[in-house]
């Protein structure tokens, strides 16, 4: 079936409105009908070529929102109707010892991205800013009806992103936990680590965002752009997560960690980050990157979104106001995801 969508026809270029092929439904795939579709940086990293070639004219979008219309033979775990997502990659192989363990985005064969990838079928993958997809339906997701279809689009993503972390190196009561930088990521690592019950400081460039960060669930916010910051903070907490997508200066992050206390990396700057390695031989502290998360544990986090009342703050904009939005997001200009109403590609 051929579906409207909005693509990138080269590095760079503005994205302007299309059609491309959804292929037929398999034994085992769901086509879903798609109500919102999350814009993320890394769509802008991908469309502006940050990230290397990329395979053009091009649809992002990883983090898709929408109702099931048809399912396979083989489908039984969604039905038609069902409201399902999907987020950063739509297939793995299904058989190496990552998949088995729950952990398919380190497939050892390599996921394959919503987007920009390489299918099982030799097919390059599309992304979400169109009206309809077709998904192998082991890697579509149960939105629970609780949460607000739009508010939800960005935990595909943003939210799953900040969970895993928080979740592998042990976010809870007793712990504090650092966030640095309030955006599309902070602001959702802020609101889960504080429902996971850990004491959490946002550590942002300007305090112009404070108010924000207290409301979504900070004990403490400090600007980073204050060099008091950083003394007054020295070896201060067992885990802080860094959600932009721009250099920083590792050594003095790594020096507000406690003793084995962990700087995680979320955001994915475009430019190598330097690290000096006493900063790690002190404190017996740890320098680490963490990717998205296996299917189970994105679906545990949406159940734990809906149990405690957490979803992003979005503002939901027609389709033809992408590159507008774009340049807004590079521009630090949105509180805190855009979200495409997918309706108005009709």
């Amino acid at each position: 079936m051929r579906v409207n969508a909005y693509a990138a026809p080269a590095a760079g270029q503005p994205l302007a409105p299309t059609t491309i092929e959804r292929r037929e439904v398999g034994a085992n795939d769901v086509l879903i009908d798609i109500e919102y579709a999350g814009i993320c940086h890394s769509d802008i990293h991908t469309v502006n070529g940050d990230w290397g070639p990329q395979p053009f004219p091009l649809v992002p979008g990883h983090e898709i929102v929408g109702r099931v219309t048809e399912v396979g033979s083989g489908v039984s775990r969604h039905q038609v109707g069902d409201r399902v997502g999907v987020g950063c990659m739509v297939n793995s192989c299904g058989e190496c010892d990552r998949c088995a363990s729950g952990d398919e985005q380190y497939c050892v064969q390599g996921m394959v991205g919503t987007y920009a990838a390489t299918d099982r079928d030799g097919t390059t993958t599309q992304g979400g800013y169109s009206t309809h997809v077709v998904v192998d339906a082991d890697h579509v997701l149960s939105i629970p009806e609780s949460l607000d279809a739009a508010a939800a689009t960005p935990l595909l993503c943003a939210g799953i992103t900040t969970y895993s972390p928080l979740k592998h190196w042990n976010a809870g009561p007793g712990k504090k936990v650092a966030v640095v930088g309030l955006g599309g990521l902070g602001h959702m690592a802020v609101q889960i680590a504080h429902a996971m019950g850990a004491e959490v400081t946002v550590l942002s460039q300007s305090l112009k965002k404070q108010e924000d960060g207290l409301r979504l669930g900070a004990d403490h916010y400090f600007a980073t752009s204050d060099p008091d910051t950083f003394e007054a903070l020295a070896e201060s907490f067992d885990l802080v997560i860094n959600t932009v997508s721009a250099r920083i200066d590792v050594s003095a992050y790594l020096g507000l960690l406690d003793v084995n206390g962990a700087l995680v990396n979320v955001g994915a700057p475009a430019e190598p980050l330097d690290v000096n390695v006493f900063a790690l031989l002190s404190n017996r502290r740890s320098f680490s990157g963490s990717m998205i998360g296996g299917i189970a544990e994105t679906q545990e986090m949406l159940d734990f979104c809906a149990e405690h009342g957490i979803a992003s703050e979005v503002e939901v904009i027609r389709a033809d106001q992408v590159n507008e939005a774009y340049e807004r997001v590079l521009a630090s200009d949105v509180r805190y995801r855009f979200v495409i109403d997918a309706s108005t590609l009709d």
